[in-house]
């Protein structure tokens, strides 16, 4: 994104950072959050200047203090490998901000000509030897991030036992159980600081190989859409289809062994092995168990939040869709996803384009796109290893923590330790590695207890309130790829927000990006958060802030997908189209525009959603979905 000084100025603009009002009952709300996560009074020139966009694609919801530890993570990560890794010539990091517990960010000015004609020497050196070697770069990495993940699940909690074993004492004289507490969260810390830079190790050179060939399609044939363009490189299967194809092979699977109707009937994993106890119960529990690691390592969210638990932890939402998977083999469906179909329809478009071009052109449009092909799963993969299977085990691991404190009588829950800062949580491990070391009682148990349950009611309180979608002056144009691509963020999209800001336009057509084709009527469920995907309905379509790629399971359910943020390569675009759903992204306020129950149209050829009905009376009526 970037703001053009020499553009008129607006007559609109979005709120002053400085100027938002604090929630009733959310006072203090600050404290939550480390002093580099605030706008400073000190700093009000300077950052009420800035046009600052709300990260909702990743971070959609309030986060928990403790949370903001990956929130910071991942913008490191991607700010480190943009500016100082690989050096991308016209682009640097994100400066990142809360207010009122929601995360929003703002481009850092593009260096000038001069600098960026060095960046680019710097990039084509070190970027070109990734796109040179990508396949055993890639396996490298793989097994560098599967170690870092491992990692994690092997960092040990002391028992803190009455005495240290007499092993220590006699033989080992190494660090007490009180050194390994610290040292243990300390290396915990440092894993999850970490992994956000094998994270946009690869991510942001897909995403550049892709924009390069976004670019010479848009320079050969300048009325090509996004779309269009997107298609000729889909058809790749990725790790993230993986889990929803887990399912569906359980399914079959308990099919085959004549399960199906004890696994239809289990609700719970505890009521799945008691339902499940004969040879042909056990056989199939045995390829849950494979199947589960580790593709059960699978946030219900995007992974960012603790609170977006895994499937690993709780088997409800991939038992309910085995069990839809069953019914649809029962009638007589193929759950094969339409691999080969798309490929053959990305294969014909291809070619429909190349025969366009003359000799001189074809080799350089060949050359683009076999990198962008070969360099897209990474686009996703990554969301795979590291959203998912690094912080379900990252997560689970602070709770062993969090657990040791409990037991300490520091708190009462173990998800009370999320209310902390990292750097509270660093405090109470000294007090409790004092008291344990001199026989006494912890500190923690008379100081944590209130601000914990202070804290529980703020996060209500910012949970309820509305945050606009940015702040601060209007941007006089915005152009830069990946903020249009990723993040849906255009100049119409600011005019939609205006609009909305202003009272609304009242139409009852909502534009938003063409993510994937296809026209579908249905009614709408909103869905605003994980732990409501089980209210979807088969027929209906899913209305949502942001979707997540484990919410595939959903998708043989609905008829077509809307989303308020996101462009053409966001996750719910990609898994749209591998799925051949229709849906259109970035819509901006779909999910406060429209009502669950409404009779709606969605065209993913188009790009808009058509409200059909008053949402307060919806009668039972016929719907169709167009043909492709």
């Amino acid at each position: 994104m970037a703001i053009d000084p020499a553009a008129p100025a607006s007559a609109r603009t979005f709120p002053d950072p400085y100027g938002i009002e604090t929630p009733a009952g959310a006072e203090g709300w600050e404290e939550m959050y480390s002093y580099h996560n605030l706008f400073l009074e000190a700093r009000r020139e300077e950052d009420s200047q800035k046009t600052w966009f709300r990260n909702s694609l990743h971070f959609p919801e309030v986060s928990y203090p403790f949370d903001h530890a990956v929130i910071d993570g991942s913008f490191t990560g991607t700010g480190v490998t943009n500016t100082r890794v690989f050096a991308l010539p016209p682009a640097l990091g994100l400066d990142v901000r809360v207010i009122n517990g929601y995360t929003y960010m703002s481009a850092l000015p593009a260096p000038d000509e001069q600098t960026q004609a060095r960046r680019a020497e710097e990039f084509a050196r070190r970027a070109g030897h990734y796109f040179q070697n990508w396949d055993s770069l890639y396996a490298e990495w793989e097994t560098r991030v599967t170690d870092a993940i491992k990692s994690v699940y092997e960092i040990e909690v002391p028992e803190l036992s009455e005495f240290e074993p007499v092993e220590r004492v006699l033989e080992d004289r190494g660090p007490t159980q009180g050194n390994l507490l610290l040292s243990g969260y300390h290396r915990l810390l440092e894993a999850g600081d970490q992994i956000w830079t094998l994270h946009s190790e690869f991510l942001n050179l897909g995403y550049a190989a892709y924009l390069q060939f976004l670019t010479l399609c848009k320079e050969h044939f300048p009325e090509i859409d996004d779309q269009t363009v997107s298609r000729m490189v889909s058809g790749i299967d990725v790790l993230l289809f993986r889990p929803d194809d887990e399912l569906r092979a359980l399914a079959r699977r308990a099919e085959e062994l004549g399960v199906s109707e004890a696994v239809m009937a289990s609700s719970s994993e505890d009521q799945l092995r008691s339902n499940l106890v004969d040879e042909a119960g056990k056989t199939w529990l045995a390829a849950l168990d494979q199947a589960k690691d580790p593709w059960f390592n699978f946030s219900y969210g995007s992974g960012m939040y603790h609170s977006h638990r895994s499937w690993v932890d709780d088997l409800s939402m991939p038992l309910q869709a085995i069990g839809d998977y069953i019914g649809q083999l029962r009638a007589g469906h193929d759950l094969t996803r339409p691999l080969e179909r798309l490929q053959v329809e990305r294969d014909k478009i291809t070619a429909n384009y190349r025969e366009l071009l003359d000799a001189d052109d074809l080799s350089g449009f060949d050359e683009a796109l076999g990198l962008a092909r070969t360099v897209f799963p990474y686009v996703e993969n990554h969301n795979f290893y590291v959203e998912h299977w690094f912080l379900t085990g990252f997560w689970n691991k602070v709770r062993e923590f969090s657990a040791k404190f409990v037991e300490w009588g520091f708190w009462d829950d173990v998800e009370d330790l999320f209310y902390l800062r990292r750097a509270e949580v660093e405090e109470a491990v000294y007090d409790l590695q004092m008291a344990w070391g001199a026989g006494g009682t912890p500190q923690g148990g008379f100081h944590w207890p209130a601000i914990i349950a202070r804290r529980r009611e703020i996060y209500k309180a910012l949970d309820a309130w509305s945050p606009p979608p940015a702040l601060g002056p209007v941007p006089g144009e915005v152009n830069e790829p990946l903020t249009i691509m990723l993040w849906g963020i255009t100049p119409e999209t600011v005019d939609r927000w205006l609009d909305a800001q202003d009272g609304g336009s009242g139409s009852n057509v909502l534009t938003g990006f063409a993510g994937s084709p296809g026209v579908a009527e249905g009614r709408a469920r909103v869905v605003m958060r994980p732990d409501e995907l089980d209210t979807v309905q088969d027929g209906e379509i899913l209305v949502a802030p942001v979707t997540s790629p484990s919410w595939t399971t959903v998708f043989g359910r609905i008829r077509g997908a809307v989303s308020d943020i996101g462009g053409i390569m966001c996750h719910a675009a990609i898994v749209s189209r591998e799925y051949e759903l229709p849906a259109v992204v970035g819509v901006g306020f779909g999910t406060s525009n429209i009502t669950t129950g409404q009779l709606i149209r969605v065209d993913g050829n188009a790009g808009t959603v058509t409200l059909l009905d008053d949402p307060s009376a919806p009668e039972d009526q016929e719907v169709v979905e167009a043909a492709r």
